[in-house]
Formats: structure tokens, C-alpha cells, sequence
């Protein structure tokens, strides 16, 4: 491998633009998460209300209630504020200041806005849906008017942590603080999680719905919205596959100008004896046309 191929890669990787279809798949990605989510919701509070996995969500809420400590009641007063209302929102508003600094254009910024937004979107259609209760326990937090299914904390976690390390992952020249960027942010979501379940705002099964539901729509956003890697393993494939095709072109432009030089000899190596063979007859046929 040549050092070139470690270099970074000049620049910032091209983002294709925005278009009436990028809505359009945005719109129906949001539309899939939703109708998906609602039909697990249903089927948690009325066909499968007595089954199961509802009373182990009631056991669980309950063993945490009956383990809390001063310490985890602070603790978990931390995580939740991690992804709270506020805090979504006031990160969010960072983020887009602070990436279109740092990159120069605005679609990273826009994908935040999109993610957050989106998620928010989907999940207050999903929870004025369902109409979930929550765990009957003490609560460590005041109630928002929303039901308890889905966790829009932990949504909203895995929304916008999750966009903010795809994003870092992809853009950053400084791999090792990228690196560490994108795990701590991968953490925040499962602190999220058990804080509400421990603080008796949502079941188990809340938190677990409400990440699959950020995570589907930080997908969506992802491949429609969050332009390619420019460093990262992604962007070495990508330069990999531009090199083999550069250099596949210089062989053979190598190639053709070896041949084309070597055609040229050969047809002055050849030229030679014909022109002195030619000569004669020549010679012979303006003679013969002189007699």
C-alpha cells in the first residue's frame, strides 16, 4: 500500500441535493415506523393485555421501585434529563449552529433537524394512538399529558446521539476522538432507557419500542438526508475503488503508449526495408515508363 492511500481524503464528500423524492422517502419511512408501532401498542393494551410479557412489564416496573436508592434517584435524575424535552431541543439547536461551522454547509444540520423533528413527529401520532398507561408506581418525575407507550425519551435519544456519531464517524479527520465521540453517544441511550423504567415513567417493553422506533427512523434519515463518508472505513472503499480505477487507467494508458511507441519502431524498423526494397522496383517502373 502507498502512503498516498493513507492520506485523508481533500475535501468533504459530495452531497447528492435535496429533492421531491427525498421527501417522499422520508415522509413514507416516518408513515412505515408509525403504522408499525401502533399495531405493537394495540396489540400490548388489548389483545395481549393479560399475556405474559404485559405482567413481566408490571414485575419489572415494580422490582425497580422496590429497589431505589437516594444515589439511583440521582443518578437517573441525570439520564433522564440526557434526552428531556429541553435538552433535545437545546442540543439540537447546537448541533446545527456547530456543523454548519465546522462543515461549511447546511445538510448536516439539516439531518438533525429532520431527526429530531421526525422522531418527534412520529412519536406523539404513535402515543396519542395507543393510549398506554403507565406503570401503577410511585413516579420520580412529573407526567407529561403523553401515554406511556412509546418511550419518547429513549426514542429521542437514539435519534439524536445516534445522527451526531454517524455524522462524527463520517466527517472527522481525528479518527481516535471520533471514535470516542461515537461511543459515548451510543451510551447515552441505554442510560436513558433505564432511568425511565427505574423512575417508573414506562415498562420495559416502552423503552425497547421506543429505541426501535428512533433507531428506524435514524435510519431513514441516515440513507436519505446524511451525506457519505468522507473518512472512515466506508470512505477507505470508496477511495480504494477510485484508485484501482485510476491506476487500472494509467496501466493502460501505459499500455497504449508503450504500444503506439513500439508501433512507431516497428513500422520505421519496417519502413526501412521496404522503402529499400521499393526502391528497385520504383527504380524499374520509372525506367520502364521512361523507355
Amino acid at each position: 500500500m502507498s502512503a498516498s492511500s493513507d492520506r485523508p481524503l481533500q475535501g468533504r464528500a459530495e452531497a447528492a441535493p435535496l429533492t421531491r423524492g427525498s421527501a417522499v422517502r422520508l415522509v413514507s419511512g416516518g408513515i412505515v415506523i408509525y403504522l408499525a408501532l401502533i399495531a405493537v401498542g394495540l396489540g400490548i393494551t388489548h389483545p395481549f393485555k393479560d399475556s405474559a410479557l404485559v405482567r413481566r412489564d408490571l414485575d419489572t416496573s415494580r422490582a425497580f421501585a422496590a429497589h431505589r436508592t437516594p444515589l439511583l434517584d440521582t443518578l437517573t435524575h441525570y439520564g433522564t434529563l440526557l434526552s428531556d424535552t429541553w435538552t433535545a431541543i437545546a442540543l439540537s439547536i447546537v448541533l446545527v449552529l456547530v456543523l454548519r461551522w465546522w462543515l461549511g454547509r447546511w445538510r448536516e444540520s439539516i439531518a438533525i433537524a429532520v431527526v429530531i423533528l421526525g422522531e418527534l413527529f412520529v412519536f406523539l401520532l404513535v402515543t396519542n394512538t395507543v393510549h398506554r398507561q403507565r406503570p401503577p408506581v410511585p413516579r420520580l418525575d412529573p407526567a407529561p399529558p403523553t401515554s406511556s407507550f412509546p418511550s419518547g425519551h429513549t426514542a429521542a435519544a437514539v435519534a439524536l446521539y445516534g445522527c451526531l456519531a454517524v455524522i462524527v464517524l463520517r466527517q472527522m479527520v481525528q479518527r481516535k476522538l471520533a471514535v470516542v465521540i461515537a461511543l459515548l453517544c451510543c451510551c447515552v441511550p441505554p442510560i436513558v432507557a433505564l432511568s425511565r423504567v427505574y423512575r417508573g415513567m414506562h415498562y420495559p417493553s416502552d423503552v425497547v419500542f421506543g429505541a426501535i422506533g428512533g433507531g428506524l427512523w435514524l435510519l431513514v434519515t441516515v440513507l436519505v438526508v446524511v451525506p457519505s463518508a468522507t473518512y472512515g472505513r466506508g470512505a477507505r472503499r470508496s477511495q480504494g475503488r477510485v484508485g484501482r480505477d485510476s491506476t487500472g487507467a494509467s496501466s493502460s494508458d501505459g499500455v497504449l503508449g508503450s504500444s503506439s511507441r513500439g508501433g512507431g519502431s516497428a513500422s520505421t524498423s519496417s519502413a526501412s526495408p521496404s522503402s529499400t526494397t521499393s526502391s528497385p522496383s520504383s527504380g524499374a517502373a520509372s525506367w520502364g515508363t521512361n523507355s
